[in-house]
């Protein structure tokens, strides 16, 4: 159910969608995750529809996240990616809970437990872990302590699309201070794992809906979740400020378990377009 305020719902529609092509030298099968996630099927007024140039067959499955994905057979040449969606939204900034608690480790849920670890690009077990309680061990543990660490990461690390590097681990963020969106979600996630707070990524479209108009318009996007009073709420350390029309594509414990598309041989990327418009008038 949606937030209702005193003057009613705030829906809004947002149309969604991308077209992507890439080049292969050879044929080569890929897993796509290219797909709204299922959580938004109630709120998909015109479904998503994956539509593949040359026409090619997709078995569709979820994995153990519960993300939607595709696998395909790639043909040698240029294959192309389009989708398109409308999508019913709240049309309010995310959901903010001042008083949510933290649960204490013993009393998590077993599937919640996963998102405590360490992972491909969260380094739980590193230096982060005694920085992590040198930072943010005196502040209130629940929602104060995530905004904390939101806070401080949003300060750390500047962004710079030409910095962007897929290697790059939330211990190489802390130290170079500098990154895309992924790398501010992974330096916060780890903190957060480190302090006992549950966190994962996820990844989506993000547009510039009630913002200020930029040069470079928002598509794809990161932002986190973190576990706190029984349920995930939603934060955002490189933009640190509520923000309206968040539709999630996938999640899982950091980048690596939320490509776009991986291809298990050689292929060129030779186009990216992704839109994320609210419409008006509907």
């Amino acid at each position: 159910m949606w937030p209702i305020s005193a003057g009613g719902p705030h829906f809004m529609l947002i149309k969604v969608g991308y077209e992507i092509a890439f080049v292969s030298p050879q044929p080569a099968p890929m897993v796509l995750m290219l797909y709204l996630h299922p959580t938004r099927a109630l709120t998909t007024r015109q479904p998503d529809r994956l539509a593949i140039r040359p026409p090619l067959p997709v078995a569709e499955y979820h994995d153990l996240y519960g993300n939607k994905c595709g696998r395909i057979a790639a043909p040698a040449g240029r294959v192309v990616f389009r989708n398109e969606a409308l999508v019913e939204d709240c049309g309010l900034p995310d959901l903010q809970a001042p008083q949510a608690t933290q649960a204490q480790v013993q009393d998590l849920p077993n599937d919640v437990l996963l998102y405590l670890l360490a992972s491909r690009y969260c380094e739980v077990d590193s230096e982060l872990k005694d920085v992590a309680w040198r930072l943010f061990g005196e502040t209130p543990p629940g929602w104060a302590r995530v905004q904390a660490i939101t806070n401080f990461v949003h300060r750390h690390i500047r962004f710079d699309y030409q910095k962007a590097r897929a290697n790059r681990t939330a211990l190489d963020a802390f130290r170079e201070r500098v990154g895309v969106c992924r790398d501010f979600m992974h330096l916060a996630i780890t903190f957060c794992r480190n302090c006992n707070i549950p966190a994962r990524y996820c990844t989506g479209y993000l547009g510039d809906i009630g913002v200020p108009a930029v040069p470079s318009p928002m598509d794809f996007s990161a932002w986190f979740e973190a576990y706190l009073g029984g349920q995930w709420y939603a934060f955002d350390a490189r933009n640190n400020v509520p923000r309206v029309g968040r539709v999630l594509m996938a999640r899982g414990r950091d980048a690596a378990d939320v490509a776009l598309t991986t291809t298990f041989g050689v292929n060129t990327l030779e186009s990216f377009k992704v839109w994320t418009d609210e419409v008006r008038g509907n």
